[in-house]
């Protein structure tokens, strides 16, 4: 049986709509439906690897889990990953077809377009129920002709579709009723339902405001959604990094003792992947920041680099702010820095790129911080891994436990210092062993994504550096991730209409119907 269709759209980028997407996920799954996401393009540096290797979108990957299936390609058939400010890599079925100038991409769309049709029917053919997420918004009109992920994919499934709006940044009636009215007839009619999104407050004080948009946009208001705080769930791109994080309230109980370690990490430009740092962001004894600038850095315990997408641009930044000065600074006042990925490649002597992946440059110094040396190669390198700990010094009993994640990276690096053995079986183009670290184990990296979602490593590195055993989690962060994935499908339930949501997914005559009634 072919899968029915839900579409989750928002009234502009950040709207909620990847959360949204994960709730119906998890809410659906549930219920014993066989669910499964899908988001035709989704532009981020925050990627995930599938079990074969392929790249999607990290929000996607997420969604999966909510609804207890494997991530796949499928779900996510294009991926741009900005290298630049107008030029992105693509992945296309999860791996890269090129690199592309935005208006070269464009063109590309009657190229692409069978690719996301494709991935559509394949998925739909396994699955009871496909939850699918647009981006940005529907009413773009200068892209109504050349966009594959909003209104083209709804028409292409025939999907009812969810709108949702900000109420949090002020304009909701606009926002909702504007881009109603701004839909041609054929595709607001594919609209079934509002939902009013992070409503802070007493939320019958939006009774009337259901009302009015009701009666001007003839479509009926689903549910008003609060805020929900402190939710833990990884974040769909760098965007959520330019706002203050919030305050769980949870963890600010009467006397309870400050961190314990202050962990910096450097927010470069094209940052990639930082959800690595999730775990410890939410240990009590742990206070991690994002900094941009040197005057934002202070004398933290630990600093890290993070994966980018343009290492050799973000080595440059580095060096322009004065973060890479103050770093190296740092480092010999026995602060302990760290590098993931392409921030383990910028704390090495130099990386070689002699095919220009990524960049222009040939070859770039690095901070010198590990002795290590980089080759970049044109073949990028996705997979799931697992290592075993074969050194004591970085995380102090780890020695002989195993750790997994996944590589995502260009190049290989030469170390003379692994502290990890590879388990997976390794191919050709994978080396042995990973990670570098300094005679004191003082400044380290490895490529292993994920590394600090490792539970027992986490508490022994943080060990290391006098963080408490009674100030961290008896929880894992596996678990974690789940009780907050159920945490954000009850409030759904208990602020939305599911029950109508359902039949106006089941039912194919039901779309008419409720506009109808609205």
């Amino acid at each position: 049986m072919t899968a029915k269709t839900i579409m989750v759209m928002g009234t502009s980028s950040s709207a909620g709509k990847s959360l949204l997407t994960t709730a119906l996920c998890r809410c659906f799954a549930r219920r014993g439906f066989r669910t499964a996401p899908f988001k035709a393009q989704n532009m981020s540096n925050n990627a995930a690897v599938c079990a074969g290797g392929a790249e999607i979108g990290r929000s996607q990957a997420l969604q999966a889990v909510a609804a207890g299936v494997p991530p796949v390609s499928d779900m996510n058939p294009i991926l741009l990953k900005p290298e630049g400010d107008t030029r992105s890599q693509v992945i296309v079925n999860g791996r890269p077809l090129q690199t592309l100038e935005a208006t070269d991409y464009f063109q590309r769309r009657t190229q692409l377009w069978p690719h996301v049709t494709a991935a559509l029917d394949r998925i739909r053919d396994q699955y009871d129920v496909i939850v699918i997420e647009g981006a940005g918004s529907p009413a773009e009109l200068n892209l109504t002709e050349l966009e594959m992920v909003n209104m083209s994919v709804a028409r292409y499934c025939r999907s009812p579709v969810l709108l949702v709006g900000d109420i949090e940044r002020g304009g909701v009636f606009a926002q909702l009723l504007g881009t109603l009215w701004l839909l041609p007839a054929e595709d607001r009619e594919l609209v079934v339902g509002l939902i009013v999104n992070k409503f802070r407050g007493d939320l019958s004080l939006f009774d009337s405001g259901v009302d009015i948009l009701q009666q001007r946009g003839g479509v009926p208001v689903l549910g008003v959604l609060p805020w929900i705080n402190a939710l833990r769930l990884p974040e769909e791109d760098a965007v959520a990094l330019d706002s203050p994080a919030d305050v769980d309230l949870d963890r600010l109980t009467a006397g309870a003792a400050p961190p314990e370690l202050e962990i910096v990490v450097i927010r470069l430009p094209h940052i990639a992947n930082f959800d690595d740092f999730d775990p410890l962001a939410a240990h009590p004894g742990v206070r991690l920041r994002y900094v941009r600038m040197t005057s934002e850095l202070g004398r933290p315990d630990v600093v890290i680099l993070p994966g980018t997408k343009n290492t050799f641009g973000d080595l440059q930044w580095l060096r322009q702010s004065g973060l890479a000065a103050q770093i190296e600074r740092l480092s010999k006042q026995q602060t302990e820095v760290v590098g993931i990925c392409g921030g383990y490649q910028m704390l090495g002597r130099q990386i070689i790129n002699p095919d220009r992946v990524e960049s222009g440059v040939h070859n770039a110094a690095g901070l010198g911080l590990l002795e290590i040396e980089t080759v970049f190669h044109p073949t990028k390198q996705t997979c799931q891994v697992e290592f075993e700990m074969t050194d004591d010094t970085i995380a102090p009993g780890a020695r002989g436990q195993s750790v997994s994640g996944y590589e995502i990276h260009h190049g290989q690096t030469r170390s003379s210092t692994p502290w990890m053995k590879r388990i997976t079986e390794a191919g050709s183009d994978l080396a042995p062993a990973d990670g570098s670290y300094s005679a004191e184990g003082q400044i380290w990296g490895c490529y292993l994504h994920g590394l600090f979602h490792n539970d027992s490593f986490r508490a022994a590195w943080l060990n290391r550096l006098g963080v408490s055993e009674t100030a961290g989690s008896t929880i894992s962060s596996q678990d974690e991730l789940q009780l907050s994935l159920d945490r954000l499908a009850d409030a759904f339930e208990q602020y939305v209409d599911f029950d109508r949501l359902m039949k106006l997914t089941f039912e194919p005559n039901s779309t008419q119907a409720a506009n109808d009634a609205g």
